[in-house]
């Protein structure tokens, strides 16, 4: 709060497409997507047509015997979309929440299978999954270890493939490989002990937008698989087109020689045991979340005892405005063909940053579907402030992750704006420099 003192609140009055607007007329271009939810714009008029639909119809019931049309198609949508075998869908209301699901769902399947050791978990370095406390317990930054460390169950992790760590000369794919490595003899000691490997698909967010090469993902599939580890797919920040495809585990390929897929939309890649996401699944307008599972792991579940049961409960579960608002969400994806647009946007903005990659001040240019980031050489100690502030005056809206700047707008950013964006940023990392 003490930050406050010299950047203070920014009120914001209302928001149009890419841009916010405070009580003094000024305007500020979105370029993180209002940490990352917002998808197709602020304001949008058919999210709000929907939403003011359903308003006149149903705000709220308990799912607990009942339920209702938005939950229901929302869930049949989303198994269309999700990779082959997802099949059964837990709703809450946020990222941590869905990520405190899936550690205790499958914690409880290996109970209910008779393996009550397997209740451990392992995340990648750097990783971040929430903050509550199930959630910290595989978040990997030292800020929340240090301050509630005592509260909570500290995980392994693993190393992250994090292209910025390869040794000189080593790709992108055989560090990620060599970090496959590293978790298979951890499975290999461990294995009787572990739940789950909890993962970020492609890109770690608060890791510094840590972005690494699919091969990965193909690998701690086959590993989890081989020593029975459930793998937890957290797209909570990367789902939703963010990487390009609607999910980032389309993206990890079918064998070790064939690459990526060309082809746009909707691929089958990996099918993990758990699939999490929330931010962007509203584009931007209700909190939700949802775990998706398969099922075999519902199947589990199933039965007459009260134990065997999941145990977890929230007030309000599968809210039908919210899920209207996904729904609302996935026509636009379907109806606009938004991954095909992305994929051309992508190409433009790559295009006209040349002059930023090539900045003398920049470091590690990077960029994953919608994702773009970069460190910047600095003096100033205090550089997030800094940044965040030269930024607004220059009607951007930044959030600098350490020394690292990313930007991830909206999908509906226009060519203008993307071209406005690009030099307003170029003119920040200019005034940073002095």
């Amino acid at each position: 709060m003490k930050s406050y003192e010299k950047f203070p609140l920014l009120p914001i009055s209302s928001g149009s497409g890419v841009w916010l607007y405070d009580y003094d007329g000024r305007k500020y271009l979105d370029t993180v997507s209002s940490w990352w939810v917002n998808l197709f714009g602020h304001c949008n008029p058919r999210i709000n047509t929907a939403l003011v639909k359903q308003l006149e119809m149903l705000e709220h019931v308990m799912l607990a015997g009942f339920t209702h049309e938005p939950v229901v198609q929302l869930s049949e949508r989303l198994k269309s979309l999700a990779p082959e075998g997802m099949g059964h869908c837990f709703y809450a209301s946020d990222g941590a929440s869905a990520t405190e699901i899936s550690l205790k769902m499958s914690a409880h399947y290996w109970l209910n299978c008779g393996k009550p050791g397997k209740a451990e978990f392992i995340s990648l370095e750097n990783s971040y999954h929430g903050e509550t406390l199930g959630a910290l317990s595989v978040t990997d930054v030292a800020l929340f270890r240090s301050a509630y460390g005592a509260l909570i169950r500290h995980q392994a992790t693993v190393p992250c493939p994090d292209w910025r760590n390869a040794s000189a000369g080593e790709s992108a794919e055989a560090f990620a490989l060599r970090c496959a490595d590293a978790l298979e003899r951890h499975l290999q000691q461990n294995h009787s002990q572990l739940a789950a490997l909890i993962i970020e698909p492609l890109v770690q967010g608060a890791a510094g937008m840590a972005m690494y090469h699919p091969i990965y993902l193909r690998r701690a599939r086959e590993l989890c698989t081989e020593y029975s580890v459930h793998l937890i797919a957290d797209e909570i920040a990367v789902g939703m087109g963010r990487t390009g495809t609607m999910f980032a585990c389309q993206q990890a390929p079918t064998t070790r020689d064939t690459g990526l897929d060309s082809s746009l939309g909707i691929k089958q890649g990996i099918t993990p045991d758990f699939l999490l996401l929330s931010k962007g699944i509203t584009g931007g307008y209700l909190p939700l979340s949802v775990v998706m599972t398969t099922d075999e792991i519902y199947q589990s579940f199933y039965g007459d005892e009260p134990a065997r049961g999941f145990l977890h409960s929230h007030s309000y579960t599968g809210n039908p405005l919210a899920c209207r608002a996904a729904l609302a969400t996935l026509d636009i994806f379907e109806q606009d063909r938004v991954l095909k647009s992305n994929h051309e946007k992508a190409a433009f903005l790559n295009k006209i940053t040349q002059p930023l990659q090539a900045h003398s001040s920049v470091r590690n240019w990077r960029n994953t579907g919608m994702i773009w980031a970069f460190e910047v050489d600095s003096r100033h100690s205090d550089f997030p402030q800094r940044c965040f502030a030269i930024a607004l005056e220059k009607e951007l809206l930044l959030r600098p992750i350490g020394n690292t700047v990313y930007f991830m707008p909206p999908y509906v950013i226009s060519t203008d704006e993307m071209t406005l964006m690009v030099e307003r940023l170029l003119e920040v990392i200019e005034l940073l420099g002095k």
